[in-house]
């Protein structure tokens, strides 16, 4: 786990609401604090697609991005918000893979990134989860690796807390 300031509130979130630059993230869920909280669950209600065969647990960013948009945008700036991203489970398996680690991506219950806004601060926090305990620390130090190279590549500015 490593924690990331993001030094430009502006650039983040051209990224995270105007790109297509977390499209690929699951949304776990998110909080927005406006002029009311706003509660956001990002698990699929299967329920409601009762003839799709094949339903992802979680959204994509993509699929919420304009929503949540169009809960931020506006002359005043939120009050603060909160959103939790997981890898969604095709990149896990590719991560393990590409950085010849000794886990199975079903052993993995997600790698997040949990996104805090608060008193005009931006930060970052990573996360990661197993489904049984391991003490080998090597995925949460790739992944750790893997956010700072990505912010870097994005041009999202970053120093660590």
């Amino acid at each position: 786990m490593i924690a990331l300031h993001l030094t430009s509130v502006k650039d983040f979130m051209a990224h995270l609401l105007l790109s297509e630059t977390f499209d690929n993230f699951l949304f776990i869920e998110g909080e927005i604090v406006t002029f009311n909280t706003f509660t956001i669950d990002g698990f699929i209600q299967k329920a409601f697609f009762p003839e799709e065969e094949h339903i992802p647990e979680h959204s994509s960013w993509r699929s919420l991005k304009a929503y949540t948009f169009s809960l931020i945008k506006g002359k005043k700036t939120p009050l603060s918000f909160k959103f939790i991203f997981s890898l969604s489970p095709e990149n896990i398996a590719r991560l393990i893979e590409q950085n010849h680690l000794d886990f199975q991506a079903d052993q993995v219950q997600g790698l997040y990134l949990n996104i805090r806004y608060d008193d005009g601060k931006l930060q970052c926090i990573t996360g990661t989860s197993l489904k049984a305990f391991s003490m080998d620390k090597s995925l949460e130090q790739t992944w750790d690796a893997m956010v700072q190279k990505f912010f870097t590549q994005k041009k999202i500015p970053w120093e660590t807390i």
